[in-house]
C-alpha cells in the first residue's frame, strides 16, 4: 500500500488510468462499494479487463522490482463481481437528452466504451454491429472459457436499459449505407477494429484445411452459443493434428479451443526465439516484462500431451499436399536471430534444419494489418502508412467532418484496455464537437 510513486498508473502501466492504489486501499479496509465507485470512474467494464487484460499495471508495479507484483487484475475482478452480486451495478439512464444523435460502427470494447460515455451525457447513441450478437471482439474474438458470454450480454443489457440502441446484422458499407449514417446523425464514430488478417503466402496456401484464426474462433463460439456445437457449423479440430502459427493471445486462444474440440495433437510455431525467464538488461522495470510465459493453452497441452506445444525460431516454408487438395503438413526450417553492426536483429536460416510436420488443420494467428478496406473508398477517408484510419491520438477526428475513429481501426492491433481508453477519449472529443465543451473525463 505504501509504494510511493504508483508506477501502475504511469505511461507503462494502466492505459485507462485506473485509480489502482485508491481501490486497493478501499478493498483492504473492506469498503467494497466505495472501491467499485472508484473503479467505475475510469473503467466502464471492469468485468472484461479483470478477465482478459494482460495487466500492464502489474508489469509496472513497484513491488515487482523485488517480489511478485500486487495481483491488481484479480482485485479488480473481485470488486466488480462483488458489485454485481450485491446488486450495486444498475442501469443509470441520463436525466435529460441533448437532442444530438451519434452513430457508432462496431460494438467491441472501443465502441461500447464510447457509447456508454456519450449516452451518459445525454446524446442519443446507436451502435451498429455486423454480426448477430453485440460485443465484437468480446463476443466472438475471445473464447467462452476466457470470457463468459453471459457477462457480455449482462453489460450490453444494462447499456440498453440506459437508452443505447443496438442494431445487429448491420454490416456498414456492405448491407447498410455509410453515407446514410453520416446524413442521419450529428457525429459518427468508426470503432470497427483491425480485422484484416496477416496471411502466409507460401507454396500450398490454396490447400483445404488452412484457416485464419478469427474464422476458426468466431465459428466455434457462434456454434457453441447457437446449439452447443450440434449444428456442426464450425471448423472442427476433433481428432486432427493441429498446427497454430503465431504466438500471441489469438494463437493461445486457438490452442485452447482446439483442445476443447479434442484435437489429436497440437504444435505452435513461433518465428522469434524463446524469451528469457527473467527481464533482459534492455528491458528494465517498469517496462512490460518481455519474458517467457506459460498461458492457459500451453499448460493444457502440456497436461494432455506431455510437453509445451511451442516451437521457437521456426520458419514455415511450404504447406504439404495430401494429393487430394487437402493440407497434410508443413515444411519448416530453423532460424537464428543475430544483431548486425547497427544493432538490428537479422534472421538467418540454419543449414540442414529443414523438417516436415504432420498437420491436417493449420490456423494462422499472425496478427492483423488494419481495418478492412470497405469504408475507406466509400467515405473518402485518409489512411496512415499502416492502412489504419488516419486520426490523431487525443483528437480522433478523421479527414471527414464529423467522423471520428478510435480503437484498433485507428491505432492498429492492440490491447482491449487500449481500445477502451480510445473509446472513452473519443467520446469526450465527440461531446466537445457537438456541444462546444465537455464534462467527460
Amino acid at each position: 500500500m505504501d509504494c510511493g510513486v504508483p508506477f501502475c498508473q504511469s505511461d507503462t502501466g494502466c492505459p485507462i488510468d485506473n485509480l489502482i492504489p485508491e481501490w486497493n486501499e478501499l478493498v483492504y479496509r473492506g469498503l467494497w462499494r466505495e472501491a467499485l465507485y472508484r473503479l467505475h470512474q475510469t473503467n466502464n467494464f471492469p468485468e472484461f479487463t479483470g478477465r482478459v487484460c494482460p495487466a500492464p499495471c502489474e508489469g509496472a508495479c513497484v513491488l515487482g522490482i523485488t517480489d511478485p507484483p500486487v495481483t491488481i487484475k484479480n482485485i479488480e475482478n473481485a470488486i466488480i463481481d462483488r458489485g454485481f452480486a450485491e446488486g450495486w451495478v444498475k442501469a443509470e439512464p441520463p436525466p435529460q437528452r441533448t437532442g444530438k444523435k451519434v452513430a457508432i460502427v462496431g460494438s467491441g470494447p472501443a465502441g461500447l466504451s464510447a457509447a456508454a460515455q456519450l449516452n451518459r451525457v445525454g446524446h442519443r447513441v446507436s451502435v451498429y454491429e455486423r454480426d448477430d450478437r453485440i460485443g465484437g471482439l468480446l463476443m466472438y474474438g475471445i473464447p467462452p472459457m476466457k470470457l463468459e458470454k453471459d457477462m457480455v450480454d449482462r453489460r450490453v443489457n444494462l447499456l440498453r436499459e440506459e437508452g443505447i440502441e443496438f442494431v445487429t446484422n448491420a454490416h456498414v458499407g456492405v448491407n447498410m449505407e455509410i453515407q446514410e449514417l453520416v446524413a442521419k446523425n450529428d457525429a459518427l464514430l468508426l470503432a470497427c477494429g483491425a480485422t484484416n488478417p496477416r496471411d502466409l503466402p507460401i507454396p500450398g496456401r490454396q490447400l483445404q484445411g488452412i484457416h485464419f484464426a478469427m474464422e476458426f474462433l468466431l465459428k466455434s463460439t457462434k456454434s457453441f452459443l447457437d446449439s452447443g456445437f450440434r449444428d456442426a457449423h464450425y471448423i472442427s479440430a476433433q481428432d486432427k493434428d493441429v498446427i497454430v502459427i503465431g504466438g500471441g493471445d489469438t494463437g493461445t486462444d486457438c490452442i485452447g479451443t482446439s483442445m476443447r474440440h479434442e484435437c489429436k495433437s497440437l504444435v505452435n510455431f513461433e518465428l522469434l526465439e524463446r524469451p528469457p525467464d527473467e527481464r533482459a538488461p534492455d528491458n528494465p522495470w517498469p517496462q512490460w516484462p518481455l519474458i517467457y510465459r506459460v498461458e492457459y493453452g500451453h499448460s493444457e497441452v502440456a497436461a494432455r500431451f506431455g510437453k509445451d506445444p511451442r516451437e521457437f525460431s521456426i520458419l514455415s516454408q511450404e504447406f504439404l499436399d495430401n494429393g487430394s487438395g487437402d493440407v497434410a503438413g508443413i515444411r519448416t526450417v530453423r532460424v537464428e536471430w543475430k544483431k548486425d553492426s547497427n544493432g538490428h536483429l537479422k534472421m538467418q536460416e540454419i543449414p540442414g534444419s529443414q523438417q516436415d510436420w504432420k498437420a491436417n488443420l493449420v490456423l494462422l494467428a499472425m496478427g492483423f494489418l488494419g481495418p478492412e478496406e470497405t469504408l475507406v473508398p466509400q467515405l473518402g477517408l485518409e489512411t496512415d502508412q499502416r492502412s489504419n484510419f488516419k486520426a490523431e491520438f487525443g483528437q480522433y477526428s478523421t479527414s471527414i467532418e464529423g467522423v471520428f475513429a478510435a480503437g484498433d481501426c485507428r491505432r492498429g492491433q492492440s490491447l482491449i484496455v487500449w481500445a477502451m481508453r480510445e473509446g472513452r477519449d473519443a467520446a469526450r472529443e465527440i461531446d466537445r464537437y457537438l456541444m462546444g465543451r465537455t464534462m467527460l473525463p
